[in-house]
């Protein structure tokens, strides 16, 4: 199996694609092409929004390719997202998509074009503690479709997004279907008071209403904000989720970190 790695948000690290394919070459059942796009810098992003999206083009266009893994999250796939659906080569349509974080701004567009997506760990995530790890569930799941890697709640059709990713893709043009899934959320790096911003939001979407239940994740790295917000991010979804009548499915084991698990999106056939 071939898999191209790009990235349409930040730059990857070296170090972190060196460790993955020595994880790969260990393996010996995939190979991955990673795009040199991937370690372009121009400010935050991973080169310019057109060596970005031709990367991504490009990747979905190689009949030789048969997953697209995204190299990391960040900030920026939304701003290339729109143009890589509007030249959606025909081979595109035969592959995987897999990341998470910021990935999800793809994800939601991909999926509602009726494309293979799944939420799971990154390429970058090798540098965190436990990465090997990571991004050997990621592998499992690319190659063997490993139900080991997956969420272990899943019980039905799921999506999975970052809280302020999908907070703001919400009434665009890449907002998918949610009708009767099971989302999972999970955040990281916010204010509680962010959290609740973005639950006020995103339950008050009528198409967020449609889903099954919700079910949350790991909210990490929460910013310490003065005066104390009075409040966890647990009682904090539990209380949108009441008032807006969407049912409340527990925890998830998603997160921004390398316990994070595999989440396929639903397999559409339109």
């Amino acid at each position: 199996m071939r898999i191209a790695v790009v990235a349409p948000s930040c730059p990857l690290k070296r170090e972190a694609a060196d460790a993955v394919q020595a994880i790969v070459a260990k393996r010996g059942d995939c190979e991955l092409a990673i795009d040199p796009q991937c370690f372009l810098t121009e400010g935050h992003f991973a080169g310019p929004d057109e060596a970005r999206l031709l990367a991504l083009l490009d990747a979905m266009g190689d009949p030789t390719i048969d997953a697209v893994w995204f190299a990391r999250g960040g900030y920026g796939s939304n701003r290339i997202a729109e143009a890589a659906l509007a030249e959606l080569p025909d081979a595109a349509r035969k592959k995987l998509y897999l990341g998470y974080s910021d990935a999800g701004f793809l994800h939601a567009g991909l999926y509602k074009a009726g494309i293979e997506v799944a939420w799971g760990p990154m390429v970058q995530d090798v540098l965190r503690e436990g990465g090997e790890a990571a991004v050997t569930r990621a592998l499992d799941w690319i190659v063997r479709r490993d139900a080991s890697a997956l969420e272990p709640a899943l019980d039905g059709p799921a999506m999975a997004f970052n809280l302020t990713v999908l907070s703001n893709l919400l009434g665009t043009s890449l907002e998918p279907d949610f009708t009767d899934v099971d989302l999972l959320i999970e955040d990281v790096g916010e204010h509680l008071y962010r959290i609740d911003r973005s639950m006020f939001h995103v339950t008050g979407s009528e198409g967020i209403r449609r889903v099954r239940r919700l079910r949350l994740g790991r909210v990490t790295d929460v910013i310490e904000n003065d005066p104390d917000f009075g409040g966890e991010e647990n009682a904090i979804v539990e209380q949108w989720c009441a008032r807006s009548g969407i049912r409340y499915g527990g925890r998830a084991d998603i997160g921004h970190d390398a316990q994070n698990r595999v989440v396929p999106f639903p397999t559409r056939n339109d």
